[in-house]
């Protein structure tokens, strides 16, 4: 599974682990990314999105309808059909 947000775009980013003699070894920080199933009431439709943590919070601020439509506005392609 890619762990890529369809929603914000955030993907893993490189690094460095930083011991404590201060040896650098690079690393990834990975995104939180799950799989979540949400409900569209407007167009009576169940969607399925690998989303981040950041992206269900704004979901649950101001509705999974309403973040789409923002998205869509903005020209971010979401792989959802709202109809």
């Amino acid at each position: 599974m890619s762990k890529v947000c369809q929603l914000t775009g955030k993907r893993p980013i490189a690094g460095n682990n930083v011991s404590h003699s201060k040896r650098r070894t690079k690393r990834r920080f990975l995104p939180n990314i799950q799989k979540k199933r949400y409900y569209i009431p407007e167009t009576d439709q169940w969607v399925t999105l690998k989303v981040s943590a950041y992206a269900m919070r704004n979901i649950n601020k101001i509705g999974i309808y309403d973040y789409l439509k923002q998205l869509e506005a903005k020209g971010v392609d979401t792989g959802v059909e709202l109809g």
